[in-house]
C-alpha cells in the first residue's frame, strides 16, 4: 500500500462545504444529460450513465434527484453542448486539465484562458500536460466511517478488480483501470463501502511543491477562478495541496 492521493483531502473539504456540494450536483445533472444523450436513459444499458451515478451517490445526491435528472435529460436538447478540454501551467510550472461543457466554446476558452492568466499561468497546447496524468477509476473511503480494517477491504477491492490500494491518515483510496470502475465499485458498494467520492478521474504521476507564498496565492485563484465558471465541469492539477485544516 503506497502513493499520494491528494484527491483525498479534496474531497473531504468539498463534502464538508454545502455551497461546493450545491455546485457539485448541478455539474452532475450535466453530465447526466450528456450521458444520456450519448447513451439513452437506461442505467442498464449505458455504462457512461452509470459512471456518473456513482459518482452522484458518492456525493450524496438523492435518488429523486438523479432520477430527475436523468428524465430531465430525456426531453432537454443537449445538441449545442460540447466538452472541450484546455491545458495549460499554474505557478512553478504545475500542470493543470480543465474539462468544460459548454454551448459557447468561444466563451469557454476566453473565461478559461482569464482564470489562468489572472493567476499568473498559461493555457498550453493539447496534449502539453496530460502525460503527466493517468486516466483510472478512484474511490476514497472515509476511515470513520468504514468498519472494514485495511487489510480486509484491501483484498475486497483486488478480489472485485481493483489496481491498486492506499492508505492515507484519514481514508482509503481504491484505484481500477477505467473499464475496472463499474464492478469494483459495485462490489464494495453492495458489500456495505460508502465512498466520499467515486469516480474516473486524472490522476497525476507526480506532484509539485510550491513554497514561495505568492505562487501558492496564484494557484489557488486559479483554481477558485475555474471553480466558479459554470463552463467548467472538471479541473485536475498536480499541486501538492496543503491541508488548510
Amino acid at each position: 500500500m503506497s502513493g499520494h492521493s491528494k484527491f483525498a483531502n479534496i474531497a473531504h473539504k468539498k463534502a464538508a462545504n454545502d455551497a461546493a456540494k450545491g455546485k457539485i450536483f448541478t455539474r452532475i445533472g450535466k453530465e447526466i444529460m450528456v450521458a444520456v444523450k450519448e447513451g439513452g436513459p437506461d442505467v442498464n444499458n449505458n455504462s457512461k450513465l452509470r459512471q456518473v451515478v456513482a459518482k452522484a451517490k458518492a456525493a450524496n445526491m438523492p435518488n429523486d434527484t438523479i432520477e430527475r435528472a436523468i428524465k430531465k435529460a430525456s426531453s432537454t436538447d443537449m445538441s449545442n453542448f460540447e466538452t472541450v478540454v484546455y491545458e495549460g501551467y499554474g505557478p512553478n510550472g504545475t500542470a493543470i486539465i480543465v474539462e468544460a461543457l459548454t454551448d459557447n466554446r468561444n466563451r469557454a476558452a476566453s473565461n478559461i484562458r482569464n482564470a489562468f492568466t489572472k493567476g499568473g499561468g498559461n493555457v498550453g497546447t493539447p496534449g502539453c500536460v496530460s502525460f503527466m496524468f493517468a486516466n483510472k477509476g478512484q474511490m476514497i473511503i472515509d476511515k470513520e466511517g468504514c468498519t472494514k480494517d485495511a487489510d480486509t477491504l484491501m483484498m475486497m477491492a483486488l478480489d472485485a478488480g481493483a489496481e491498486d490500494f492506499n492508505e492515507e491518515d484519514d481514508c482509503y483510496e481504491v484505484v481500477t483501470e477505467p473499464d475496472d470502475f463499474e464492478a469494483v465499485n459495485d462490489a464494495l458498494a453492495e458489500a456495505g463501502i460508502t465512498f466520499v467520492s467515486a469516480e474516473v478521474t486524472m490522476i497525476p504521476q507526480n506532484y509539485v511543491e510550491l513554497s514561495a507564498e505568492d505562487d501558492i496565492k496564484k494557484m489557488r485563484r486559479i483554481l477558485n477562478l475555474l471553480d466558479e465558471e459554470d463552463d467548467v465541469q472538471n479541473v485536475y492539477h498536480n499541486w501538492d495541496e496543503p491541508d488548510e485544516e
